[in-house]
C-alpha cells in the first residue's frame, strides 16, 4: 500500500555520477503516492556527464518520473546548478510536466517558496571554476567511499560517510551552510513567503526562524547521494524522509552498462514521443 502525500520534494539526485543512489531512491519513489512532486534542481548532473557514466538503474529513475507524468501526476522540475543548461527552457511545459527556476504554491493560506538554492550561494556566483573543481574532488570521495561502504557491507559492518565527515570536521562548511540558511531565510521575510524550501546545500532540515515576531520555516531536502532524505507535506504538516542506508545495496561503477551522452537524449526524446528533426 503506497502513502499518501500531497506534495514530495527531491533535490540533488545527481543522475550521471557514482554516487547518486538511484536503486534506494527508486524504491522509495514506489513507496509513495504523491499529487504533486517538486523535483528541485540538481536531478541530472549534466556538468559530470561527459564522463559517459549513465547505467541503466539511473535510467529507470527517468523513466519513472515519465511514467507518473503520463499518468497525470503533476511534477514542476526546478533547476540547479548542476543543470543549469535547462534554466534556458524555463516556462516549458509538457502535459502537467514544466521546467521553472522556482515555484511558489499557497498552503493553507500561507505561501512556499520552492528553489534550488544556488543563486545566493556567492562561490557560485564568482567562482564557478572552483566549484566545478570542488565537485570533481566530491565525486572521486564519493567513489572512494562506495569502494569502502562495499567492503564494509561484506563484512557485516555498517556504512560510512567520509563526505560527511569531512564536512561536519571544516569549519568553514558548517559557516557557509549557516550562511546560506540566514540569506534564504532573509530574502523569503522580506518577499513575504511563510516556506522557504531549497537543496544545493545537501543538507536536510527544517527549522524555524523568527524575524521581528514573524516566523519563518526554513526547510532543505537534503540529497540522493548521502543523506537519502526527500521533504514530505501532508494533514498540513511538513516531514524530512529518511531512507534506512541498510535497505539497498552498494552501486559500484561496472555494476551495469553504460550509456552515452547522445543516447540518453535519444532516449528521453523517444519517452517523450518528441520528432527529432
Amino acid at each position: 500500500m503506497k502513502r499518501l502525500i500531497e506534495i514530495l520534494v527531491i533535490s540533488d539526485i545527481h543522475l550521471g555520477t557514482y554516487g547518486c543512489q538511484s536503486k534506494a531512491l527508486l524504491n522509495y519513489l514506489k513507496s509513495v503516492d504523491p499529487k504533486i512532486i517538486i523535483l528541485n534542481g540538481d536531478i541530472i548532473d549534466i556538468w559530470q556527464f561527459n564522463k559517459r557514466y549513465f547505467p541503466k538503474s539511473h535510467m529507470k529513475i527517468i523513466k519513472y518520473f515519465l511514467n507518473l507524468i503520463q499518468d497525470g501526476k503533476t511534477i514542476y522540475y526546478l533547476t540547479g546548478n548542476h543543470d543549469e543548461m535547462l534554466r534556458k527552457f524555463n516556462g516549458f511545459e509538457l502535459k502537467n510536466f514544466k521546467i521553472l527556476n522556482k515555484k511558489v504554491i499557497n498552503l493553507n493560506g500561507h505561501q512556499a517558496w520552492f528553489f534550488h538554492g544556488d543563486v545566493f550561494d556567492l562561490t557560485m556566483q564568482y567562482s564557478k571554476w572552483l566549484t566545478r573543481l570542488g565537485a570533481i574532488g566530491y565525486d572521486a570521495l564519493i567513489l572512494i567511499n562506495s569502494a569502502l561502504n562495499f567492503i564494509l557491507s561484506k563484512l557485516g559492518r555498517p556504512r560510512y560517510s567520509l563526505s560527511k565527515k569531512v564536512k561536519n570536521s571544516v569549519k568553514g562548511a558548517v559557516k557557509f551552510i549557516n550562511k546560506f540558511e540566514e540569506t534564504v531565510v532573509g530574502i523569503a521575510f522580506e518577499r513575504k513567503y511563510k516556506f522557504v524550501i531549497c537543496g544545493h546545500i545537501h543538507q536536510p532540515a527544517i527549522k524555524k526562524h523568527s524575524i521581528k515576531n514573524k516566523n519563518i520555516i526554513y526547510l532543505n531536502s537534503g540529497d540522493w547521494v548521502e543523506n537519502l532524505t526527500s521533504l514530505e507535506y501532508h494533514n498540513k504538516k511538513w516531514t524530512i524522509y529518511q531512507h534506512d542506508n541498510n535497505l539497498y545495496e552498494e552501486e559500484l561503477v561496472n555494476d551495469e552498462s553504460d550509456l552515452s551522452a547522445k543516447e540518453l537524449f535519444q532516449g528521453m526524446l523517444k519517452e517523450f514521443k518528441i520528432d527529432q528533426e
